[in-house]
């Protein structure tokens, strides 16, 4: 049942954010089970939170669309987040991450663009594999190294993009791809 919650918030927010003409990329844990499913389907792991990235400056025509399906924006610890009027807890939120902003002061690197974004399934946008792997690099809590460990499993992460990346995320990304024996 949570998961079908999950689904719903997903596809409602998605679809008016693309008919409002507002881009956005889902990143978090979303954006990897898409990239997954992409190699392998049943490799998907479930997520119980929708994190999408947009500009700061789109957040009008959000806060519009979010409110045509029954959600309302708010900020709890500067987080900005789109709470379900039905179910209004923070833990089940639509979480927003601004386009071309650090995530939390400490990070070295901004958000990626919305416009580094791919569309793999349709009206859902994800941001891109180089610019989700950053992102969740440079997280490196115990949930990120698995989805990093999920992208690497099924062959969507390889050494190759430790070229990509800057020294210290690609530092992080060599001892997973090793763990992985890879």
């Amino acid at each position: 049942m949570a998961l079908d919650d999950v689904q719903d918030r997903l596809e409602r927010i998605c679809g008016e954010l693309e008919r409002a003409g507002v881009p956005f990329a889902l990143v978090g844990g979303q954006a990897v089970a898409l990239w997954v499913a992409t190699k392998d389907p049943a490799a998907v792991r479930t997520t119980k939170d929708v994190d999408l990235l947009i500009d700061r400056a789109d957040l009008p025509g959000a806060r519009a669309a979010a409110r045509s399906v029954e959600m309302d924006y708010f900020e709890v610890l500067g987080v900005g987040m789109f709470l379900d009027r039905a179910d209004p807890n923070p833990r089940h939120a639509v979480h927003l991450v601004w386009a071309g902003e650090k995530v939390r002061p400490q990070y070295g690197y901004p958000a990626p663009a919305v416009a580094e974004r791919e569309t793999l399934a349709p009206g859902l946008h994800v941001v891109s594999l180089p610019g989700l792997v950053l992102m969740k690099l440079q997280s490196n809590r115990d949930q990120d190294r698995v989805h990093l460990r999920d992208l690497i499993d099924v062959g969507l992460v390889d050494r190759d993009m430790l070229e990509t990346l800057p020294p210290e995320p690609a530092r992080l990304l060599d001892a997973l791809l090793s763990e992985s024996g890879r």
